[in-house]
C-alpha cells in the first residue's frame, strides 16, 4: 500500500508538471537545463570523434613548421614526404648526447616537462618557463652526400602574455643560425606577435651564437653589442618585453642549462 502511495504521487507530480502553461518558470528550467545537457553530451562525442583528426593536424601543422624554419616548405609538395628526409633524436640535455629511453616519433617533451621524473626545477630561469624537460626530441636533416646540413632544435619561454613555442634551424657548425619560427603564442597583434613577421625573420639567418672563444653573444635588443652585428636582432618595434622574452629564451636555450652540452659535441664532430 505505501509503495503504491508512493507512484501516485510521482505520477500526480509529473502530470502536474505537465499540465504548467510552457512559459512557466519551473518548465522553462527544466528545457534550459535539458538542452544544456544534450548539448554538452553532443560537444564532447564530438570532441572524442575528432580527437585522432585533431592530433593529425596537430602533427602535420608541427611538421610544416619544422619545414619551413628549415626552408624545405613547399605548399605543392606532400608533407609527410618532405618530413621524412628529417631524422628525429631524442636528446638527453645534460649530457648533450642521444639517448634510446625514448621512442621519438612518440616523446612529448611538454608532457616530459610536467613530470617530475623527466624533468627539473629551474633555479636559473630566464626564460621563465618553471620546469624544463630533461629530454627533447631535435631534428637531424642531412645532405645527399650523408654529411649533416641543419639541425632543429625545439625553444620555448615566456614573452609578454603568453609561452612561445617554436624552433631554431642551425648550420652544421652548430653556430651560425638558418632560422627561428614559432608556432604558438598569444602575443599582441600588431606588436609581440610580430615575431611571426616574415621580415622580421628573416634578419635571424647568419646571425652567430658564440664568438670564436665560445662566449654566447646572440642578443634581441634595440642596437648591437659591441662585438658585431653578427651577434644581433633588431628588437621588435613597440614590443620591449615580447623581445626581451625572445633574447632570454634564446639564450637559455642555446645555454649550457639548454643545448650548450649538445652544440659542444656538434662542434667537436660527436654528431
Amino acid at each position: 500500500m505505501p509503495e503504491d502511495s508512493g507512484n501516485n504521487s510521482n505520477k500526480g507530480f509529473i502530470r502536474r508538471f505537465l499540465d504548467l502553461p510552457p512559459d512557466s518558470v519551473p518548465k522553462t528550467i527544466f528545457v534550459a537545463v535539458s538542452l544544456c545537457l544534450v548539448a554538452s553530451m553532443i560537444v564532447s562525442a564530438a570532441a572524442v570523434a575528432l580527437r585522432p583528426v585533431q592530433e593529425i593536424n596537430k602533427l602535420r601543422d608541427k611538421q610544416i613548421n619544422i619545414l619551413q624554419v628549415a626552408g624545405r616548405y613547399d605548399p605543392q609538395e606532400n608533407v609527410t614526404q618532405a618530413f621524412s628526409q628529417f631524422e628525429p633524436h631524442v636528446l638527453e640535455l645534460a649530457t648533450g648526447k642521444f639517448t634510446d629511453r625514448f621512442d621519438p616519433a612518440t616523446f612529448d617533451e611538454r608532457a616530459a616537462a610536467d613530470d617530475p621524473a623527466t624533468s627539473v626545477a629551474l633555479e636559473d630561469d630566464p626564460a621563465s618557463i618553471g620546469r624544463k624537460s630533461e629530454f627533447v626530441t631535435v631534428y637531424l636533416l642531412r645532405k645527399d652526400d650523408g654529411s649533416l646540413d641543419k639541425v632543429i632544435l625545439p625553444i620555448h619561454g615566456y614573452g609578454l602574455w603568453s609561452t612561445l613555442y617554436g624552433f631554431i634551424a642551425l648550420e652544421a657548425n652548430g653556430n651560425d643560425i638558418y632560422g627561428l619560427q614559432f608556432y604558438s603564442h598569444a602575443e599582441t597583434p600588431g606588436l609581440g606577435a610580430e615575431v611571426d613577421n616574415p621580415r622580421w625573420k628573416a634578419l635571424w639567418r647568419g646571425k652567430k651564437l658564440t664568438d670564436d672563444s665560445g662566449d654566447l653573444l646572440i642578443t634581441v635588443a634595440k642596437s648591437a653589442p659591441p662585438q658585431g652585428e653578427e651577434y644581433h636582432v633588431d628588437a621588435l618595434a613597440g614590443a620591449t618585453l615580447t623581445s626581451r622574452g625572445v633574447d632570454n629564451l634564446v639564450r637559455f636555450w642555446m645555454g649550457e642549462n639548454g643545448f650548450g652540452p649538445f652544440l659542444d659535441n656538434l662542434k667537436a664532430g660527436e654528431i
